[in-house]
Order: structure tokens, then C-alpha cells, then sequence
């Protein structure tokens, strides 16, 4: 084969892979085409937090670190202001519409090392569980802060979620109460 032929072949094989990888991208967003971001403004009677600049890495199906989905505003790596406020966590992606996810969308806030091609320092990244418009499902969106820890940042986002369940010091009031009447 001479030196023509070998460089067709390549350009065959990369028009190939690029078909194929924009094909595989068009059927997952149309997967989750059903999953919408909470595109929106921070309430007006908000109070802010903290915030926070570094990177969105990814959203994925909850518990599933390797699962990207492709949510129209989040499909790609991006720079991110966060703010937290009293009321949720408003994201802003470059070049993207505000995110506001309110208190009562997070499920769980955490820290984690590995999300789809990303691996960092152990607790790296803040994992931010929210449940989707209309559905109960839960998607993780990972976060790179770099001007403070990703401990500090999830522990404001997590200062904020209002407790779901009565904390034992409140059962043990209320359970004394109880016995005294």
C-alpha cells in the first residue's frame, strides 16, 4: 500500500469514529431528553452563604459516578460560580442559563474522588444529589471547587438542607415531655 492509500484508510477510520461518537451522543441525549435542569433565578429574599469558583464536571445518574447523561446545560465540563444560599445552590455555567436547585430538590450532599473521566485527591469533589423536574429520579452533579475545600463547600450546602428527621436530642426532649405529662 502505498502512501496515498495509508492516508485514505486514516481519514476513512476518523470519519468513522466521528460519525459514530456524534451518533452515540444524539441517542443519549435523546435518553434523557426527559430530564430538565432547574434553569432559574435565586429567590429575592435569599441570603447568601457562601460562594465558591471551580469547575462542573458532570451529571450522572445517581450512584452511577461513570454514567454522564446529557441534560440540555450540563452535558459538557465547564467553569462554575457556586452560590449558596438559605434557600438552594445556584450554579452558573459559563455560557450557560443560572441553575437554582432549591433545599427541597437536594437529596444529599457528599464528597467524592471519581466521576466519569475526572480522579482526584480523596474527597475532591462535592457530589450534589437533586431530584429532577416531575420525576423522583435523583441525578449527582459534581463539582471542582478552587478557592476552598470541597469539604467546605459541601458542608455549606449541607448547613442549609432543613433535617428531615428529628435529630436524637429533639426525641429525647420530646420523648421527655411525653412522660412528664
Amino acid at each position: 500500500m502505498n502512501r496515498e492509500g495509508a492516508l485514505l484508510v486514516m481519514i476513512a477510520v476518523a470519519v468513522a469514529l466521528l460519525a459514530l461518537g456524534a451518533f452515540a451522543w444524539r441517542r443519549r441525549s435523546r435518553r434523557d431528553a426527559g430530564i430538565t435542569a432547574p434553569f432559574g433565578e435565586v429567590p429575592d429574599a435569599a441570603a447568601v452563604q457562601t460562594v465558591a469558583t471551580g469547575f462542573y464536571v458532570a451529571t450522572t445518574r445517581h450512584g452511577e459516578a461513570l454514567e454522564r447523561l446529557a441534560i440540555r446545560g450540563l452535558g459538557f465540563r465547564s467553569r462554575v460560580d457556586v452560590t449558596v444560599t438559605d434557600r438552594g445552590v445556584a450554579l452558573d455555567l459559563v455560557g450557560q442559563p443560572r441553575m437554582f436547585i432549591a433545599t427541597d430538590r437536594i437529596a444529599s450532599v457528599s464528597q467524592a474522588t471519581t466521576a466519569i473521566d475526572r480522579v482526584v485527591e480523596p474527597g475532591g469533589l462535592v457530589r450534589l444529589a437533586w431530584r429532577t423536574d416531575g420525576t423522583t429520579e435523583t441525578v449527582d452533579s459534581y463539582l471542582r471547587p478552587q478557592d476552598q475545600s470541597a469539604q467546605g463547600l459541601a458542608a455549606a450546602i449541607t448547613a442549609i438542607l432543613q433535617p428531615s428527621t428529628p435529630t436524637a436530642t429533639d426525641q429525647t426532649s420530646t420523648t421527655s415531655t411525653g412522660n412528664a405529662a
